[in-house]
Order: C-alpha cells, then sequence, then structure tokens
C-alpha cells in the first residue's frame, strides 16, 4: 500500500530556501578556494553565476537532443537514426510515464527532489569529507536537478570547479523550474545503457512497449540501470540487473511508495527482453535518406532535432522484393552468382517504392552494406533505347531497314571492331523494331555510327546519366561499354513511362520536427519534356512488343507480365553484369501511376558468373517484383499520342508494302516520317534475254523478260548470294546502249521534189538488221511501198535516191522503218512531199509508137501496230485520189507557204501510148519526155524521233 506518494507541484522551491542552499555552496566553495566570510561567499556566487549558460536555456538544450525517426510511405518505422557519439531518443511528456516509474527515480535518485532546492546541503557535506579522505573526487553526491544541469550544460571533467558551477546552475535552474519539468527532463535524457537514451527510447530497446505500457517490474529493472549501465545490463549479466532492481524496489518501500508485498512480487515476476541489435528495415534504403538529410540539414539538426521523415518507400512491396531477389538467387548459385539488387519507382512522381541495395545488408562475404543501385557498373543493351532515341531525332523511324551482317568498323591505329550479336549470327535485314526489341548487336552499333558519339552521350546527359564521362569512348558504347547506376538507368525508363518527361528520383515525402513544425514537403513533378513525347511512345511499343522479341526470347519469356509493360534486358561480354529494366505506363488521369523496376544481378567484386544472361538471371526477378508491385492494381494499355500514323509496310524493307512483299505489318510513325514510297526490294527486273543484262530503256520490249529478285544494295550483294538470296545481273545490257537514231532530213516535210531526189536521214539501231526506205500516197496513206531495202546501217547519209519521175504529180509520204535481227523496227515519222514534175512535151512522129513505161510492182507494207521506240499519231485517214495538178493544194512547207492554183497548159500533141491498168491504190508513172527544175527548196528542220 503507497504510504508516501509524490507531492503534486507545478511551482518552483520558495526562493528563501534556495538562498539558503546557494549561500551554502558558497561557504563550500569559499572555504575550497580559501575565502572566509560571508561577504566573499555571496561575491563568489554572484561572479561564477554570471560566468555560466542562463538557466532558461534548460528547455530548450534539453529539447535538442532527440533522434530522428524514419518511416515509411504507410507510417511504418523503417529506422531511428542515431548520434554515433549518442544513441537513440525518443522524448516523452512526464504525464504518459507510470507513476511507480517516477516514484522508483526519485526513490534511487534524490528521495528530497521536491523538496531540495536544486542541491542536497547534507549530501554534498558527507561527499565532500568523504572525497576529502581519499584524496580524490569518489563521490558526487548530485541531485537529480544537478545532473539535469550536468548533462546539459557542463562538460564532464570531474573537478572542484565544475562541482562548483554544476551546483550553482541547479540552484539557477530550481529557482525557473518546476520540479515536474525538471523531472520530465531527467527522465528523457539519462542514459539507460544499449544506446538507448530517456525512459521512453528504454522501454522501446528492452520491452518493445511504449513507456505507458511498463509494469513496476519492468520499470525499476530500467530505473536500476542508470546508475550503471553496463553494469547492470540485462543481456550480458541479468543476475546482476536483478539484483540491482530488487535495491531499487527495496528503496521504494523505505520511502514509503510500496509495501514489501507489492515490492516482492516485482523482485519474483519474469521479465522477458527483446533481443538488443538495433536493426532497420530496407537498410540500403534508410542509409541513402539519411545521407539525404544529413547532406540537406546537417549533422547536428539530423542526429538531435528529432525529425520525423515520412519517405516514399512501401515497407511492405519492399519486404516481398528483398524474398524475391533471395528466392532467385538461389537459383542461380549454378551459375555462380551471388548478388542483386532492385529499385522500383513511381515513374509519374519518381517515388522510390523499393530499393534493394544488395541481397543480404550484413553480409560482408558479398559486401551487403554496398548499395549497387548506387554504384557504377555495365548497363549492356539496356542502354540501346539512349541510341535509338537519338536516331529518331535525325530521321530514322522504327521501319528503317538495318543490315544485320558482320561489319567492320575502323578504329584509328586499333585493328577493326568487329561486333557480333549475343547468338554470333548475322539476321541479314532487319528493321529498327526487330533490331531493338530482339537487342541485336550489330544493327545497334550501325546506328550510333548514323547517330555519332556525341550525339548519343548528348541524349544520355540530356535524359540525366551523369557517370559517362570518359574521353575514350567508342562505338561498343551502345552495347553497354560506359559505366552507369541502377539508380540512372531506372530514372531513364522511368523518363520513357512518362511520356519523355524528366522524372527526378524522390526518396522523401515529408519532414517535421519535434514540434511538428513541417521542414519539407515533396514538391509535384511536372518535370520538363526531355524529348517527343512520340518517339517515346516508339521506343515503349517496340519494347512491348512481344511478337518482335520472340525470335530471341521465345514467346514465352519473363519479360511478359500480365499486363503491357515494357522491357529490356542487358548484359555485358563476360557475363559480369545482367540487367533488366522495364515499366508498365501511367493512366492518363494519373490515377493508376504505373511502375518501373530496375534489376541488376552480378557479384559485387566483379567476378564472373557463368552465362547468367539479362534474361535468365535479372528477368525472372523483374517480372516477380512487377507482379508484386502491380497486384490489385488496374491494366492500364500504351496511349498513343496525337499526330503519329500507322501504315503498313514490308517487313523488309521498312517501305510501303506491295502485292510482292510478304506478309507485312503496321507500323506506327510520327507524322510527316511514314513512308511514302513502295517496297524496293521485292522487285520484278526487267532482263534483256538477248543480252542477259539488265534492260536498258533502249531495249526492244519484246526482248525483255521480267523476273522477280529480293534485291539489296551493292554493297550487301555478297552476303545476299552466300545466303541463296539470288541477285539480278550488275552488268546493263551491252547490246541495246543508244537510243535508235531513225530520221528523215532531206527532203523535209512540205517539200516540192521531181526528178530524182536524195533521200538523206539515220537508220541506226543496236542489233540492226536492215533499214527500208517506204512511201505512200497522200498525207495518210492506208499502204506502205517499199522503195529501197539496204542491210547497212546508215547515220546522217544518203538513204535512196528516189525517181520520182515514174509517179503521178501530187502529195506523197515517206518515212525510213530500221529492222533489228528479232523482227523489233523501229521508224521514222513521215514526212509529206509534193511531187512536182513538169508535164511531158511531146513530139508527134508518125512512124513510132510510144511504149509506156512499165509500171513498178507495188509491195502494200501495213503500218506496224507496234513500235518500240517512236510513237506516231496517225493523221485522219484521207483516200488517196489523183487530183489534176491545176488544182492541186500542197502541203505547207518552211519555203512555199501556198500554191497557187496554176494556169491551163498550152494543149500540146500528146503521146500514143500503152494504156496501164487502173489501179486505185498506186497511179500509172507518166513517160517523161521533159524535166522542169522547179526552184530548190530552202533548207528545213531535221525531223528527229
Amino acid at each position: 500500500m503507497r504510504r508516501n506518494p509524490i507531492p503534486s507541484t507545478n511551482r518552483p522551491v520558495s526562493f528563501r530556501g534556495q538562498f539558503f542552499g546557494g549561500m551554502l555552496i558558497v561557504l563550500l566553495g569559499a572555504f575550497l578556494l580559501g575565502c572566509l566570510g560571508s561577504a566573499a561567499a555571496v561575491g563568489a556566487y554572484v561572479y561564477v553565476a554570471r560566468q555560466l549558460p542562463p538557466a532558461e536555456e534548460l528547455l530548450v538544450r534539453s529539447k535538442t537532443f532527440e533522434s530522428t525517426r524514419i518511416y515509411d510511405r504507410n507510417g511504418l518505422l523503417l529506422w531511428e537514426i542515431m548520434d554515433p557519439s549518442g544513441g537513440r531518443r525518443t522524448v516523452v511528456p512526464l504525464n504518459k510515464v507510470p507513476l511507480v516509474v517516477r516514484e522508483a527515480t526519485i526513490a534511487t535518485e534524490d528521495p528530497t527532489f521536491y523538496s531540495n532546492p536544486g542541491v542536497n546541503p547534507l549530501s554534498i557535506a558527507r561527499a565532500f569529507w568523504q572525497n576529502y579522505r581519499e584524496g580524490q573526487i569518489t563521490s558526487g553526491a548530485s541531485t537529480i536537478t544537478q545532473q539535469v544541469v550536468k548533462n546539459t550544460f557542463l562538460s564532464a571533467e570531474v573537478t572542484y570547479t565544475r562541482k562548483v558551477k554544476e551546483a550553482v546552475l541547479a540552484t539557477e535552474v530550481s529557482r525557473r523550474y518546476s520540479k515536474d519539468e525538471i523531472l520530465e527532463i531527467y527522465l528523457n535524457q539519462t542514459y539507460y545503457g544499449n544506446m538507448a537514451y530517456g525512459i521512453g527510447t528504454a522501454a522501446e530497446v528492452y520491452f518493445q512497449k511504449d513507456v505507458a505500457q511498463l509494469t513496476l517490474a519492468e520499470g525499476t529493472m530500467i530505473v536500476g540501470m542508470a546508475q550503471g549501465p553496463a553494469l547492470y545490463d540485462p543481456y550480458t549479466n541479468l543476475a546482476r540487473a536483478k539484483i540491482r532492481q530488487g535495491i531499487v524496489l527495496d528503496l521504494m518501500v523505505r520511502r514509503g511508495y510500496l509495501s514489501r508485498s507489492e515490492a516482492d512480487a516485482a523482485k519474483a515476476e519474469t521479465l522477458s527482453f527483446s533481443p538488443p541489435a538495433i536493426t532497420m528495415k530496407a537498410p540500403h534504403f534508410s542509409v541513402y535518406v539519411r545521407e539525404q538529410l544529413e547532406a540537406q540539414y546537417g549533422r547536428e539538426l539530423l542526429y538531435r532535432s528529432g525529425m520525423r521523415v515520412t519517405t516514399t518507400l512501401d515497407l511492405p512491396l519492399q519486404e516481398k522484393a528483398e524474398a524475391i531477389v533471395k528466392a532467385r538467387l538461389e537459383l542461380l548459385k549454378e551459375g555462380d552468382a551471388t548478388n542483386a539488387a532492385v529499385l522500383v519507382m513511381d515513374p509519374s512522381s519518381g517515388q522510390i517504392l523499393a530499393m534493394v541495395g544488395s541481397a543480404d545488408f550484413y553480409d560482408e562475404s558479398i559486401d551487403g552494406q554496398v548499395n549497387v543501385t548506387m554504384r557504377p557498373r555495365q548497363p549492356g543493351s539496356s542502354i540501346k533505347p539512349v541510341t535509338y532515341l537519338a536516331a529518331f531525332e535525325r530521321g530514322w523511324t522504327a521501319a528503317t531497314m538495318i543490315m544485320d551482317i558482320t561489319t567492320e568498323f575502323p578504329d584509328g591505329a586499333n585493328p577493326p571492331y568487329v561486333p557480333k550479336n549475343h547468338d554470333n549470327q548475322e539476321h541479314g535485314p532487319v528493321l529498327v523494331r526487330g533490331a531493338l526489341a530482339r537487342s541485336l548487336n550489330i544493327p545497334a552499333v550501325k546506328a550510333l555510327q548514323y547517330v555519332t558519339l556525341p550525339a548519343f552521350l548528348e541524349m544520355a546527359h540530356r535524359l540525366g546519366i551523369t557517370t559517362l564521362t570518359r574521353p575514350d569512348y567508342g562505338l561498343a558504347l551502345t552495347l553497354g561499354g560506359g559505366d552507369v547506376t541502377l539508380m540512372e538507368m531506372t530514372t531513364v525508363y522511368a523518363e520513357l513511362a512518362n511520356g519523355g518527361r524528366r522524372v527526378t528520383p524522390q526518396p522523401i515525402l515529408r519532414i517535421v520536427d519535434s514540434a511538428n513544425r513541417v521542414l519539407f514537403e515533396a514538391p509535384k513533378q511536372a518535370g520538363a519534356q526531355l524529348i517527343d513525347e512520340r518517339y517515346a511512345y516508339i521506343i515503349s511499343s517496340i519494347l512491348s512488343d512481344n511478337s518482335a522479341r520472340a525470335p530471341t526470347f521465345g514467346v514465352q519469356n519473363s519479360l511478359v507480365l500480365s499486363r503491357p509493360a515494357a522491357a529490356k534486358t542487358g548484359t555485358t561480354d563476360d557475363y559480369r553484369d545482367a540487367w533488366t529494366i522495364g515499366y508498365t505506363p501511367p493512366s492518363v488521369d494519373k490515377s493508376s501511376p504505373g511502375v518501373v523496376t530496375g534489376v541488376w544481378v552480378g557479384n559485387s567484386d566483379g567476378r564472373k558468373m557463368k552465362a547468367v544472361f539479362g534474361s535468365r538471371g535479372a528477368a525472372p526477378i523483374w517480372h516477380d517484383v512487377m507482379e508484386a508491385a502491380l497486384k490489385d492494381k488496374p491494366v492500364v494499355e500504351f496511349q498513343q499520342p496525337p499526330h503519329m500514323t500507322t501504315v503498313e509496310i514490308c517487313p523488309v524493307s521498312g517501305k510501303l508494302r506491295t502485292d510482292k512483299c510478304p506478309a507485312g505489318h503496321k507500323e506506327v510513325f510520327v507524322s510527316g516520317t511514314e513512308p511514302t514510297a513502295p517496297c524496293d526490294v521485292h522487285v520484278d527486273v526487267a532482263i534483256c534475254s538477248v543480252s542477259g543484262g539488265r534492260a536498258t530503256q533502249y531495249c526492244p520490249t519484246n526482248v525483255l523478260r521480267y523476273q522477280y529478285f529480293e534485291v539489296y544494295p551493292p554493297e550487301y550483294r555478297t552476303w545476299a548470294e552466300q545466303h541463296g538470296i539470288p541477285q539480278p545481273p550488275l552488268e546493263e545490257c551491252g547490246i541495246h546502249t543508244r537510243a535508235p537514231l531513225v530520221e528523215l532530213s532531206l527532203p523535209r516535210d512540205g517539200d516540192y521534189v521531181l526528178d530524182v531526189v536524195d533521200v538523206r536521214g539515220s537508220a541506226r539501231l543496236d542489233d540492226f538488221d536492215h533499214y527500208e526506205v517506204q512511201y505512200g500516197i497522200g498525207d495518210s496513206p492506208i499502204g506502205w511501198g517499199v522503195i529501197n531495202w539496204q542491210p547497212v546501217a546508215v547515220e546522217n547519209g544518203l538513204l535512196h535516191q528516189w525517181d520520182t519521175r515514174t509517179l503521178l504529180n501530187g502529195m506523197y509520204s515517206l518515212r525510213v522503218v530500221v529492222f533489228d535481227r528479232h523482227g523489233n523496227s523501229a521508224m521514222s515519222p513521215a514526212i509529206r512531199v509534193i511531187v512536182d514534175n513538169p508535164e511531158p512535151t511531146a513530139t508527134p512522129t508518125p512512124t513510132r509508137t510510144t511504149t509506156a513505161t512499165p509500171t513498178p510492182t507495188w509491195t502494200l507494207t501495213p503500218t506496224p501496230t507496234r513500235t518500240l521506240w517512236v510513237t506516231v499519231t496517225p493523221e485522219p485517214t484521207v483516200t488517196a485520189t489523183r487530183t489534176p495538178w491545176p488544182t492541186l493544194t500542197p502541203w505547207p512547207s518552211p519555203t512555199r507557204t501556198a500554191v497557187p492554183t496554176l494556169p491551163a497548159a498550152t494543149p500540146s500533141p500528146e503521146p500514143t501510148v500503152t494504156p496501164v491498168p487502173t489501179n486505185t491504190e498506186v497511179p500509172p508513172e507518166p513517160t517523161p519526155t521533159a524535166t522542169l527544175e522547179p526552184p530548190a527548196p530552202e533548207p528545213g528542220p531535221t525531223v528527229r524521233t
């Protein structure tokens, strides 16, 4: 039964009692200093008091020592950050401390606490005598108030001077603060062992409970540790701790706070202690946050201000990720993979949801405390999207064709760089979509060669990669030849998921101090537009296209989730690093933010693994973590931005598909970049059957043979032929090399002719056989007669001498037709001439009968139905009739624009002629008796085909 409860008071002890106590201290101080007399004692007191900090600072100073606590986004404690030179501390108000704990403290430390003026004169006198007898300070005789002053204001030196300062300050503190305030400060700053400062922290450390829930046995066990935390440590010496607990209980009985039966019951109680180890959850993340806080606020504020830090971490997801890493690494033991790291972020805000820096933070054999998410490693092919983004900005599309064949790239004075694909195979023509989705190396190097290294580095820096700083990078950079961090690479992929907007990793949501004042509130990230959102969408489209990556990864692979997701693997050449990074898209309204996860697998010391690819080592971890993070979240599709166009293309050339192409597929383009030309790989090529070469424009149509080919640029011809892909002839036809030259230069169109006329011009044709000079009646003959046939080509020379004297005067048409050895022909445009021979003058001879000139045999040559080189639009058909000379209207010519009607000729005797059978097609030729030379026509233009 409680006999002597603690007095309830919030008033300072009366000044009168404090004054006499202070005077006693001064007297003692005067004695120590050899100064006798009350005046000197008072003077010494005042002097010492002026040299000390103001007592009013007690509350301020006492509250500056409080541990910083880090919580996950749901309020779950991750870590309490302790001052390396101090410990953990949680401040609790006095009314939350159980009464038995307060009574035990007073009974043990300062029985006269509520009545003394901050010091106990009798205890001081006793301690002075003991110290004098021992020749050194062995007894302190400090009250609770003095202990508060010592811990708050003074150093730990053990001298008489410090003791005097302590007594003076204790007196001043008692004048300004109530006993309850002083007791609260004491209980919150006393060290109870195992890095526990304050009664609240001690309750958590030893019994894992709130201080208000402490029992009598638990409370007295803790109070007993205050005078010797190491000596009475229950973890190292429970028996001694129990003895000390019994002493505390006995003191409480002696002071009237407990009955004997209550004390004995508490002594008999068996106590259960929690493990003493101070652990932290999500250790790599917690340390990462501490580093951020220390950099921002400094060590003093971090370790003593009692900050409450709410982070972005999702502890349940973190613990699942840690478990997944350990389980998957067990399956990779045969591949000699001992470590892994995982980083999970919200791509919309950059908030870090999980961070596994290593498989085991406490395993020194794998350098467990090294946070691999922050350590530069080679990323393998996971960096290829950066290359293709730079290529998109320079005109490439997802349908750009690249030849995936072994290629030597010059490397200055070094041997040529010859990259190989992961399967050591060539795949021929591939489009960018397939090249990236299948992670082909040779096309990626060609893309970087096209982009150039400076452009690649500019893109990488723009996206937030800061670790690529060496001056000697080569084309292998696109295959992961430079060191980057998992944090940086995961951020790049977050920016792709975020439509090309900047993402800044965010570990902290909110910070408040011990007074609940807000020190920091995470801003909402708007994010600058780093790349065109349409390019980001195309990359997402490629990395989420399982059919495009199936030839390499198979249809069933770890990159396939239960929802649309974009992902890319990476593996270094020597299997030192295996990566997988991927993401799901956020919803348009951001109600579902999406998730991005980066995974690294390897060995912290850089040892090689045994054929552990990114797809085998990192991808299964990525798959499981993503499914855990997305559980119960709505499925979101990748949303195509505006101003994009979908076109069906040839899967080989990337151009518009034709009926000659294999089955095509639809590709998405930034509007304006889609192909407009048809496929030029799958084509019919015209071959000249005579020469076997490519047909030229001069090859006749009846010697053309159209043959299907899969045509590749000349530099890839050898590769195609070696892989059984026939290529068209390189040489053009060597026979039909010139355009036919078929023309009449004289006479000219519209000329008047008579007598024997030189027909001049050209008759030349590749593979020449012969030419014919033909004529017909009228300006649109219905038939043609051959007046000359020659087997020798003529170029700008005499084709024939045409005797017009056997023809009736009138209009005729002339042309030259040339033939090759295959029956192909070409003809000149017909010219029209007017035969204008003079009428013959007959001389009567009674005894002679004039015999008519035999009529020549005419061969009617129909107009060819097909002309290869020259197309002549026929004139309207006109029926050829004999027109009397006086009424003939000739064809206009440059030299004669009009022909007047001639006057009637003077009648003269006509010779007797032998009648010639009437021929409606060919007029009989009169027998000339005289030649009338008309004026020579002026030269006219040559008519050519």
